[in-house]
């Protein structure tokens, strides 16, 4: 009588796990394209060479599919994000620069600003909360990165753009 309840109780045990699994595998399916463009913007990697980006998200996965049955309704996708935002937060401060991606011209706190309130939609009260920083930092350093993503690049030495003085050339 006890071995067959054992038995029952891993039976039971095993199906809970394949069913964790194949949850998880249709989250991945479903995330993992939109999570590895956050993850390369990140990084400031090319999209077509991304080691970085890559490593970045399988450890942001794995930390989210080792929690899985203890999310209870929160989302998966905001839980992966926020992994992703924390251990790119905790490696980027080590000196690691863009190496030609969209957001190269940023420094590491810029570009995972930029990334989370613009283009993962995040509030700026998520955000600051997030990373530990005041909304008022939030707002100004997306502010100072959008501006240095809008304004045209300068050349080193390049003189500052002639103004209009009113005396004849």
């Amino acid at each position: 009588m006890r071995q067959r309840q054992a038995r029952h109780a891993r039976q039971a045990r095993q199906r809970q796990q394949d069913l964790h699994a194949r949850e998880f595998e249709a989250f991945v399916a479903g995330a993992a394209g939109r999570l590895l463009h956050a993850a390369t913007l990140l990084t400031a990697e090319p999209p077509d060479a991304n080691p970085r980006a890559r490593s970045l998200l399988t450890a942001a996965l794995a930390q989210t599919y080792a929690s899985w049955d203890r999310l209870r309704g929160e989302d998966p996708y905001d839980r992966a994000r926020q992994e992703l935002a924390a251990r790119f937060a905790r490696s980027a401060w080590r000196a690691h620069h863009g190496r030609g991606g969209v957001l190269s011209a940023l420094g590491p706190q810029e570009r995972l600003v930029v990334v989370l309130r613009l283009g993962e939609g995040v509030a700026e009260e998520q955000t600051a909360a997030l990373l530990g920083l005041p909304v008022e930092r939030v707002r100004a350093i997306c502010a100072r990165a959008v501006a240095a993503l809008t304004s045209p690049p300068r050349t080193r030495g390049a003189a500052p753009p002639a103004t209009m003085t009113g005396a004849p050339p």
